[in-house]
């Protein structure tokens, strides 16, 4: 049965009769689906932040989660999505894995309150990190590595018109009915996508009885996870100062002392630290969480700025928001041609574009103009595309072939929990600067300012001084979010000088 299975998947690869060109095809296509789906999700939700936030009675901080503990769900899960595909076969696991993600997108958009929002989005991430992993191994199972290049350009444009067709057809539905359809949105998807995963499909043999090293999966998973629920409780919970926090702190780091000790110790380790001992490895890594850091930070700070301060409608947000797609898919298209040029450039032409775009976003004024975020929006999707190949080039490009599999999981892991780090600690810098900002105001405003004062803004009645205070507190929230979009751009430069640091192997004749 086995021999009969890779033997057929065989064959689809190398026949070219019209019957197998039409299956790859669908194969193709319903893979690409299943990566547009998981995309749209990712960057979906940020459009109604602010409107979340007011309908659930959440504080900034709070909101925020409805991001992390999707990106941190993500990043656990990844590094099972191999073990997953041998132990369940890829057919079942992707048919499970999307009647999952719809039933949590349907949980998402029924949610009552903050605790099951959060909850239903850390499910959604969790049944989704498979599917990215499982959809490209399917794709590159199917056709013949000499077709791969191209394959793989069709097949990744599903990862950019995710983050362009979510945000747009999201803000136009949550400003229409309300923020719940931007979840609602994603069944009507789901369904066609499991049309796919059901009718094409298929395994190339029977599922393996390979089991997972549990001790050193939960315990890196109890590591991230403690890390990232330090981080987004600590402003709240006044950081250090409180048991809690140092609670959090002590797990994570108990859990990955336990983790390398294991993996050090174990005859089957989990994930083989050997891979830590390729300095290009080491270095690309840092990149790409770096490159996580600034991937989705910009598209979590702009909705509120653009909603509550700048009075912009969902539609409009949306539309914003997936213009950045639109930078990513320029730049994938010109690395088609750009990927033969010397990656190291382009890293640092990659970096220097996301701190140019942040740069022009923390000079925003107290009534930002949709063209003054359209540019630095595209740019900095542009900047994401161009950064996106090099630094995967420059990651694998002297490890061991053995060791590609873990190299890979740690490197998506990485990633995704870079995304979740920055939005959590960008989030502390708005909502601390803001508070500092708003007592420094309020400080300067005197009793002496208030006749020179217009309408509303009246001394002598109630409804006057709230009028003052709302209008204080929008002024300092803005120069919250001025400041995280400093620290945006800090972060796009700190990792300049390892770029000198690469070891590139010189290019001979194969």
């Amino acid at each position: 049965m086995q021999a009969a299975h890779a033997s057929t998947a065989l064959a689809l690869s190398d026949r070219d009769d019209a019957a197998a060109v039409i299956e790859r095809a669908l194969i193709l296509a319903t893979c690409t689906l299943v990566t547009v789906l998981y995309a749209m999700t990712v960057t979906i939700a940020n459009v109604s932040l602010p409107a979340m936030q007011g309908a659930l009675s959440a504080t900034p901080d709070q909101i925020a989660w409805v991001v992390t503990s999707n990106l941190v769900a993500t990043a656990v899960v990844t590094p099972m999505a191999g073990w997953l595909v041998a132990r369940f076969g890829r057919r079942r696991l992707m048919n499970v894995c999307v009647v999952a993600f719809g039933i949590a997108s349907l949980g998402c958009g029924m949610s009552g309150s903050l605790e099951a929002l959060v909850f239903w989005r850390t499910v959604q991430g969790a049944v989704g990190a498979p599917l990215v992993p499982a959809s490209q191994a399917i794709v590159l199972d199917t056709y013949r590595k000499e077709r791969h290049g191209a394959v793989l350009a069709i097949y990744g444009m599903g990862s950019v018109f995710g983050p362009i067709l979510g945000p747009t057809l999201g803000g136009w539905l949550a400003e229409t009915y309300n923020w719940r359809w931007v979840f609602y949105m994603i069944l009507p998807f789901t369904l066609v996508a499991l049309l796919g995963t059901f009718s094409v499909i298929r395994d190339r043999g029977l599922p393996s009885q390979i089991r997972l090293e549990w001790m050193g999966f939960l315990s890196l998973a109890l590591a991230v996870a403690a890390a990232q629920l330090m981080l987004d409780r600590g402003e709240r919970a006044d950081w250090f100062d409180a048991h809690e926090i140092l609670i959090w702190a002590s797990l994570s780091v108990i859990s990955l002392y336990f983790f390398i000790a294991h993996s050090l110790t174990s005859k089957k380790p989990f994930l083989d630290l050997k891979l830590f001992a390729d300095r290009n490895f080491v270095i690309g890594l840092v990149m790409v969480f770096v490159f996580g850091m600034l991937n989705f930070t910009p598209m979590t700070l702009l909705p509120p700025i653009l909603q509550n301060i700048g009075g912009y409608p969902d539609s409009v947000v949306g539309y914003i928001i997936g213009c950045r797609g639109l930078g990513t898919l320029a730049a994938f298209t010109f690395m088609i041609i750009g990927s033969r040029i010397e990656p190291r450039a382009m890293i640092l032409i990659g970096f220097a574009l996301q701190a140019w775009a942040g740069w022009e976003l923390a000079h925003l004024d107290m009534n930002p103009t949709v063209w003054a975020v359209f540019t630095p929006m595209v740019v900095q999707g542009f900047g994401v595309g161009l950064l996106w190949v090099p630094i995967t080039m420059v990651t694998f490009s002297t490890l061991d072939p053995k060791l590609v599999p873990d190299a890979s999981s740690v490197y998506h892991m990485i990633r995704n929990f870079g995304s979740a780090v920055h939005i959590s600690l960008t989030v502390t810098v708005s909502v601390r600067m803001a508070r500092l900002s708003y007592a420094e105001l309020v400080e300067r405003v005197t009793p002496l300012q208030y006749e020179a004062l217009p309408w509303p803004w009246s001394y002598s009645e109630l409804s006057g001084l709230a009028a003052l205070s709302r209008e204080l507190n929008r002024q300092a929230m803005m120069i919250g979010y001025l400041d995280a979009f400093v620290f945006f751009v800090a972060t796009s430069l700190v990792v300049l000088p390892l770029v000198a640091l690469i070891r590139m192997r010189k290019r001979d004749g194969h």
